[in-house]
């Protein structure tokens, strides 16, 4: 009997590209699907995106500066 893969279905995640107030941009950002489900549309990506840069700021030493604004990726 053959095994199914272990990866991780792109649809369970939702792409955001991020602009920051100091121009910096990143793209392609992952955000749990489960968490945009509720009334609050794509507002609680914030609060995840912004959760992932402060374990990154960690890690590297190099800050980022507040968020501008948060948009789905065209990519999906």
């Amino acid at each position: 009997m053959a095994r199914k893969s272990k990866k991780t279905s792109e649809s369970e995640f939702v792409l955001f590209d991020v602009l920051y107030q100091d121009g910096a941009q990143t793209s392609n950002r992952r955000v749990p699907r489960a968490i945009l489900e509720g009334l609050d549309g794509d507002e609680p990506a914030r609060g995840v995106i912004e959760e992932q840069d402060r374990k990154i700021a960690e890690m590297s030493g190099n800050p980022r500066g507040p968020i501008k604004t948060i948009t789905r990726s065209p990519n999906q």
